[in-house]
Order: C-alpha cells, then structure tokens, then sequence
C-alpha cells in the first residue's frame, strides 16, 4: 500500500508545484479541476449511500459558488463587484430550492446536502485561488499552506503507525491518533517555519509560527470532517482514481477548512 502511495505523490506533487508557480489561469484552471472532482466524488459517495442530491445541481451551483468565493480577487481579471458574493450564495441556495419544486419528489434533504456539498467544497477550495493571488507574496503563502499540509499528513501518518496508541476519534476516523497528530501539529509549524526562512513572505517569525499552527489544526479537523462524511455514508474512501490515496476528495480534504480561514487570516496579518 506504501508503494501505490508514494509514487502517487511522485506525479502529484510535482503538478501541484507546477501550478503554484505559474499562477495565474494556470492555477484557476488546476483548483478548478481539483474542485470538479471533488463534487463528482461527493455526489458519488452520497448516491452510494443511497442518499437524496441532485447532482446536477452540484455542478451548476458549485461552479456559481467557485465564483462567488473568488469574487474579492476576480474584479483584477474580470468585471465584476467585488462584493458580490453573499449574492450568488444567495442566488444557489434559491436555485436549489427551486429545482426542487419542479421535482417529482420534493426533498428538504436533497437540498440540504447538495447545498452543503457546494459550501464546503467549491466554497472551500476556492479560496487556494485566492490565497494565489495576494500580492506581493500570493505564490509563497500558497507553497507555505501546501507544504505545511503535506508536512503534517505525512508526519501524522507516519508517527501515528509507529507510535499511535490512543484513538484521537475512534467513531470517526478509526486509524487516527493522538500520537499522530501532534507530530502532524509540530511538523506543520516546522515547514512553515522553514518556509518562512527561506522565502521570507512579509510576516514576523512569531506569525508565521500562528499561521502554522492555525494550518496544522484547521487540517486536522477538516480531514476529521471528510472522515465523518464517509463514515456515515458507509464509505471508506471517496472512490479510487489515486493509487494509495483514494479520491481526490481523500486528497484535498485537508483543504477544504483550512484554505478559506487561512486566507483571512493572511490578510488579517499582512
């Protein structure tokens, strides 16, 4: 299982990398991609589990919600308000609501998890576009984020079979411990540290330092969210399209909670 995951990562990291450096619509396009997926697997795993949610409209108002979520950064490239997202999250939980008077059998459920599926991954994610695009250091924060997430998955995975003894949450997440995760917690604000040292992003050591540990916990508890979401649709990964890692959902669900709040708080920061 080592080796399907490893050489996984060969292709992947590379191509995250890539994407990070050249920016622009390069990155939009990647983010884009990897949101895309994710709903796909979403309404996969959903349909699995013999749950209401439309589908279609996942992709309809997920793509809405992308924009809404880069609105603040969109009018650089693009003509629109920039305050114009609390109207689009508006217009799709309309939409949704919409769509389901015109169906054969109206669902509340159907709606609340086809909304909440357009929140927290489209919402979610879009906010690493961003993170991207914060000038003048967009590109370093975004490698800060990245590096600090994979520091802490692969320190809490590693820690947590060799040392893992105590359960961080058996009912969500089975294999996860408190062993692992604060290595997870201590490696992430390492990277960041490191990261900090090397490209020197406009922040103190001290900032960095809280960004760091703020990444480290925001990754930990989204990744719990992701673990809960497959457990009580009977899943174990969100499907198999990545040798070793599962889904793509399985792979940036990290993400999905800490590359909104990690924005605000670079701004805030900064």
């Amino acid at each position: 299982m080592l080796l399907p995951r490893i050489l996984t990562a060969l292709v992947g990291i590379p191509l995250v990398i890539a994407a990070i450096y050249f920016g622009g619509i390069f990155f939009m396009v990647f983010v884009f991609a990897i949101i895309m997926a994710c709903l796909y697997e979403y309404g996969l795993v959903l349909l699995k589990a013999e749950k209401p949610v439309s589908r279609t409209g996942l992709i309809i108002f997920g793509i809405l919600m992308t924009v809404a979520a880069m609105a603040g950064r969109l009018p650089d490239m693009v003509d629109l308000p920039s305050n114009i997202s609390g109207f689009f999250i508006a217009l799709s939980l309309f939409g949704l609501f919409l769509f389901e008077m015109f169906s054969k059998r109206p669902s509340f459920e159907r709606v609340a998890n086809t909304f909440l599926g357009v929140m927290f991954i489209p919402w979610c994610l879009a906010h690493l576009v961003n993170i991207r695009m914060i000038e003048p250091y967009g590109e370093y924060f975004t490698y800060i984020l990245f590096f600090s997430v994979w520091a802490n998955d692969i320190a809490a995975y590693a820690i947590g079979c060799w040392l893992g003894k105590h359960r961080l949450k058996e009912s969500v997440s089975p294999k996860k411990s408190w062993e692992g995760s604060i290595a997870g917690f201590i490696f992430a604000i390492g990277i960041a540290y490191l990261s900090w040292d090397f490209y020197y992003p406009g922040l103190t050591w001290q900032q960095i330092v809280a960004l760091g540990a703020c990444i480290a916990v925001l990754a930990q508890v989204s990744d719990l969210a992701e673990s809960l979401f497959k457990r009580n649709s009977g899943v174990k990964d969100s499907s198999g399209i990545l040798p070793g890692h599962g889904g793509v959902l399985d792979r940036f669900d990290a993400f999905l909670l800490s590359a909104p709040v990690v924005y605000y708080l670079i701004l805030f920061m900064i």
